[in-house]
């Protein structure tokens, strides 16, 4: 499973990247958090928590570096709080549907 979580205001390029290089099937969702700045701080205001989107894609392993690569090229600003990308194991997958297992 790969977990990105990139800028709002990338999302849409970073899911364009995706889907031109093959990789269509993922879950967005809006986040808030806060990196190891703690925030950011601009005119006197202290903004502790920030919004962010992050996209979950479940994929085979030999796809992890060409997806890793994408979703870095695709949400990079060169700024603090350009995101995170986090790969994890995944023992299993069901379809919902038909009840299968595997991808």
């Amino acid at each position: 499973m790969i977990r990105a979580i990139v800028r709002p205001e990338k999302i849409e390029k970073t899911v364009d990247a995706l889907e031109n290089a093959g990789h269509v099937a993922l879950t967005k969702i809006d986040v808030v958090g806060r990196g190891k700045q703690k925030g950011i701080h601009h005119n006197d205001i202290h903004y502790d928590e920030l919004h962010k989107r992050m996209i979950m894609l479940v994929v085979e392993d030999e796809k992890v570096d060409s997806i890793v690569d994408v979703l870095a090229e695709s949400a990079f600003t060169g700024n603090f709080g350009d995101g995170k990308i986090f790969v994890s194991s995944v023992e299993k997958v069901y379809t919902v549907r038909t009840k299968s297992e595997g991808l």
